[in-house]
């Protein structure tokens, strides 16, 4: 087997369709946020049982949007689970308001439910949900602990495609928020888009998306006029999605069910090879829904492993393989620590996730001989 081989982390699976799809838009002159983005809005919220779809320019702008849209302000407090992307927390200040980190399930990585109970004050008015690597969270338990009037934004940016109990991962709040980064299941280069069952709640988005522009009532009521443009009643924002992303979309979204179903056979074939592994905790198939397998996120046991987390990774870096950890824990980023008072033992599940979460190579550009490579490493590190 050779050991020359490089195997990345996460590679895009783009070609020939896609490239084909944006000679429209750029042919036509419309490229910026046209009737390809529209298309793209309204075939994601069908795929996602959903009735109104907002494409933004990523995933932290649509999860900015949906707090901006249901009126987070300064004195308001969002529960954000810490080990999450950055960006999960970000928003919340953006918003003025502050975020207060909770804990998550040390064999899911999802948010904890009881931590998510002792947060809750009576300043609490949202709370982020992170659907981690394309596993949603428990949603039922998350919806029972919280208090009447007490928002839900899912944060489902690697989770395109996924579903809980029969409902589509994004569908069970607010709102739910995705991301087109090319080390999503589908991209757009970057790109988000939000979705919502709530059709004022999705207006609100839409005209923060444009600067905070309304339709004039005459144009309502008489149609376009050439002198008459928008009211601005609104500080918005420019996160429009521009229309050759729109027309990428389409085709990758075509292409997700098939992406997803690639990954679940390999997330398969991988608990299967590595299951004598003793210290390598695999990722499981959800009981009830389905995984989108953004990612393959093991976790080390650094009681019994041959080595620690981070000399694995070294290791396998030193023969071709591309590691990550999971995600951070956002409580141990200096910002937050410092500016809030947070020590890293605060959240002790966080923080074992944010030392011991391994990332293997996982997209729909493998071949058969990349993964059993991995493995094959893998076991030579550990024996």
């Amino acid at each position: 087997m050779s050991q020359d081989r490089q195997i990345q982390i996460s590679v895009p699976s783009l070609g020939e369709a896609e490239w084909q799809a944006m000679r429209e838009p750029i042919e036509s002159g419309w490229v910026t946020q046209g009737p390809k983005v529209a298309a793209f809005e309204a075939a994601f919220a069908e795929l996602h049982g959903v009735t109104e779809a907002v494409a933004t320019t990523s995933g932290t702008t649509a999860l900015h949007l949906a707090l901006a849209a249901l009126g987070i302000s300064p004195g308001d407090e969002v529960i954000v689970p810490s080990f999450t992307w950055i960006a999960t927390a970000n928003v919340v200040l953006y918003c003025g308001a502050t975020p207060v980190f909770v804990d998550v399930d040390p064999v899911t990585f999802n948010i904890d439910v009881t931590s998510l109970r002792s947060a809750l004050t009576p300043k609490t008015r949202a709370v982020i949900p992170v659907h981690l690597f394309g596993l949603c969270a428990d949603m039922d338990a998350v919806r029972e602990a919280l208090p009447a009037g007490v928002a839900i934004v899912e944060d489902a940016a690697c989770a395109a495609g996924a579903s809980y109990r029969g409902q589509a991962a994004g569908s069970m709040g607010e709102f739910g928020c995705f991301s087109f980064h090319p080390r999503k299941t589908i991209t757009t280069g970057e790109g988000g888009m939000l979705i919502t069952q709530d059709a004022a709640l999705a207006e609100t988005a839409r005209q923060l998306r444009n600067h905070g522009a309304e339709v004039p009532d005459a144009v309502r009521e008489h149609g376009p006029r050439p002198y008459l443009i928008a009211d601005y009643e609104s500080l918005g924002f420019n996160y429009r999605m521009t229309d050759m992303q729109g027309a990428m979309g389409l085709v990758q979204l075509a292409k997700l069910n098939g992406f997803i179903e690639e990954r679940a056979r390999w997330a398969s074939w991988y608990r299967t090879e590595l299951s004598g592994l003793d210290w390598l905790r695999t990722p499981a198939e959800p009981e009830a829904g389905r995984h989108a397998w953004q990612a393959f996120v093991c976790s080390v046991d650094p009681a019994s492993a041959p080595l620690p987390r981070n000399a694995l990774m070294d290791g396998l870096q030193k023969r071709g393989i591309s590691t990550r950890p999971g995600t951070h824990a956002v409580h141990l980023q200096g910002y937050y620590a410092k500016r809030f008072g947070l020590a890293p033992k605060d959240l002790p599940n966080s923080l074992a996730a944010d030392q011991n979460s391994l990332a293997l190579p996982m997209h729909n550009c493998m071949s058969e001989e990349d993964y059993a490579y991995v493995v094959a490493i893998l076991r030579e590190i550990a024996g």
